[in-house]
Order: structure tokens, then sequence, then C-alpha cells
């Protein structure tokens, strides 16, 4: 089947709902106004509500038939600390706030997948619409996890979804085992010895030793790692010194490391932890490594991605479901669901170029209205398809 005819006919309030979230842009933990209007829409269609969970966290409960079968549809709400630079009537109306990732698209489309689907009931079993506030970076997905969401809304198993920008519209891309990377940060603090700059050799230089440590954390990727596991390690950030002719006392790097298997996450704090120990002790100087743990590695599971496959087929055709689509060095705190129920993540085709092709976290960045019809009968079919009526 194409896109669902009932949900195309609701396209419009699905785009409104988009627009006004997009326009009243909340950050982690502090999506209040969304939550609300989230638990609003899903009590006029008639759904259970459920709120509290991570602060703002929202969980509709939907139930037909007598089946046991459960499924947990997951979407995210918040919005990244960036100022927005489109001119449209649906801009952030918050200077410094944006929803630059798509979040508001789906927020949408899970609206009006469970609109549908409260209208239709052509399912036998439970599916717990899950909102989860702050994704990007404050980790809400674990929170609601460890609140108890599991317990009191048991999922068999949990999927999610993501606009992909250069993806065509009307495609929709899954894969299984790692699709998304882990995401750590690291903090370095070398103690050098601050000294006049025309005579280094009294001091001990904490710029020279940051150098060689930049330089020889590369190596990590490219000389320690096996090519085909892809790691990354970034230092984003070197801070030293506030005067020409002053050798400071200390520098200060900081980072990102990522990595597509959990050896290859802890095999880069193992080698940066000797990099770091190492130099120091070469030149004599102390440095700490703070290096911390944030989002694990995205990892599909074999037999829910083709689930999601078959479900993605039936509204887009076979044609338009890429398969094993390559994993990307980002990263999705939707991981630790992953880590707790079986599921799959999916992409969904934002536009190419002009149309809707912009990559997220873009101050010009948009989420397509047009695919939100596609989504939205994504997450219906797929419900339809793993809670059917015998």
């Amino acid at each position: 089947m194409p896109v669902i005819n009932r949900i195309a006919d609701f396209h419009d309030d699905m785009t409104a709902w988009r627009r006004d979230i997009h326009a009243h842009p909340e950050t982690a933990f502090e999506e209040n106004r969304t939550a609300d209007l989230v638990a609003e829409r899903l009590e006029s269609f008639g759904i259970e509500v459920h709120r509290g969970l991570a602060e703002t966290g929202v969980v509709g409960r939907l139930k037909a038939g007598a089946s046991p079968r459960t499924i947990g549809l997951r979407a995210d709400l918040d919005a990244l600390n960036l100022f927005e630079k489109n001119e449209f009537d649906h801009r952030s109306r918050h200077d410094g706030k944006m929803h630059a990732c798509g979040h508001d698209g789906h927020t949408a489309m899970l609206l009006g997948a469970a609109r549908y689907l409260a209208e239709t009931r052509n399912f036998d079993g439970t599916v717990h619409f899950i909102f989860q506030p702050a994704e990007e970076g404050g980790g809400g997905g674990k929170v609601m996890i460890d609140e108890g969401l599991f317990e009191q809304f048991p999922c068999t198993a949990v999927y999610g979804m993501h606009n992909w920008p250069g993806m065509p519209r009307g495609r929709i891309g899954v894969r299984t085992g790692a699709m998304m990377a882990s995401a750590d940060m690291f903090k370095i603090r070398i103690r050098g010895k601050g000294g006049h700059a025309a005579m280094p050799h009294h001091a001990v230089d904490p710029v020279v030793v940051g150098a060689q440590m930049v330089n020889a954390l590369q190596t990590i990727a490219s000389r320690t790692n096996d090519p085909l596991d892809s790691v990354v390690v970034s230092v984003t950030q070197f801070h030293a010194g506030t005067a020409d002719n002053v050798i400071p006392d200390e520098a200060v790097l900081s980072g990102t490391c990522r990595a597509l298997s959990p050896e290859g996450r802890d095999m880069i704090e193992r080698r940066m932890r000797e990099t770091v120990e190492g130099i120091a002790a070469s030149h004599g100087i102390a440095a700490d490594l703070d290096y911390r743990r944030n989002y694990p590695v995205l990892v599909n599971t074999a037999e829910e991605t083709q689930k999601a496959a078959r479900a993605a087929a039936k509204v887009v055709g076979e044609a338009n479901v890429a398969i094993d689509d390559p994993p990307v060095m980002g990263s999705e705190d939707f991981a630790f669901m992953l880590q707790v129920k079986p599921g799959s993540y999916v992409w969904i085709g934002n536009g190419v170029g002009e149309e809707g092709g912009c990559m997220v976290h873009n101050p010009h960045y948009d989420f397509s209205d047009e695919i939100l019809p596609v989504g939205a009968s994504y997450w219906a079919a797929l419900v339809e398809q793993e809670l059917a009526r015998d």
C-alpha cells in the first residue's frame, strides 16, 4: 500500500502541528509547551496519556483487542541551542533555540500515526507512543528507562525513526547492526610550569606538550584501529595562555570520540590514556584525562530490522527501501533503548538539494512537511503488521 488515504486526509493538520512546534522550540527537559501539545492531541484522539517520566516525557497507551503483544514507537521532542536563519513564517520565535534536527517532524509523524490508529484500531495488542525529551545531549532516553519506562509500559520491541537530508523523499533506509556511533567527550588538562617566553628553559611548556598530544591522538584512528571498524578522535578545542610573551602554566584540550563498536570504544579510551600519560611522563609534566562516556553505539537487531523493512516496503515500495544503508558517525540516545529492548531505527528521506537537502544542525535546516504522511503511514503499517489481527 502507498501512503494511507486517511493519513493523507489530515496532512494539513500534521503540518500545522509540526510548524507550531517548530515555531516554539524547547531544549532538553524544558519541553513543557511541546509536551502539553502532545498530551492534548493524544487525549483528543481518545488515547490514555501518562506524563512525568524524565520530567517532560509523554507516553500514550492505545489498546485494541485482547492480545498481550506490545510495541513501542518513539519520537524525540527537543530542539537545539542554535540561532535560526530561516525567514519563513514558522521560524523560531525564541532566539538561540531552533528545531534544527527535525524533532518537530518526528513528533508530528508519531501524532499522525496515533490519530489514525486510534480511529481505526485495526490491530490486536497495545501500542505505546513514546515522546522522549532531551535527545540532544541530555540522554533523555536513558532517564526514561531509569525511571521505569519499560516496567510501566512493557514493549516486546521498540522502534525509532529520523529524517535524513540528502536521501530522496519517499525513501526509507534500514540497517542491521551498528547504525550510529557512540559519542564520548574528553578533556585533557596539562599542568606545566609557566615562565618567560624568551627563557623557555626555565619553564615546562604545556603548549608544546599539548601539540604533541594532538598529533599523537590522531594515530589512534589511523594506526591503532582496524580501518574496517570506523572510529573518530577529534580534538576540537585547545586553550592556553593569555599573553604573547608568557609560557602558561596550563593547557586544556577537549573534543569528542566516536566508534561503531563497543570494542572500538574501549580501545579509544585505553589508547588515549596511554598516550596522554606517556607524553606527559616524557616531559616530566602532569596531565589528567577526564573521559566521559555519553551515548552508546546504536545497534539494530536483525529480526526487528527485517520487520521494519517489510513495513516500509508497504508504504514506499521495495525499490525505495535502502537495505544495509551505511552507518553514520553521529549518535542518538535511542541507542539506550536498544540496549534493553530489541528494535530498529530507520532513516526517512527528507529530500535532496534545495528541497529538504540542508543537513541537520544547520541554521537553515527545515523538516520537509511533504514526508509527514510517509512517516505516519510507516508507523501505522508497522503496528498493523506486528500486531495483526488473527
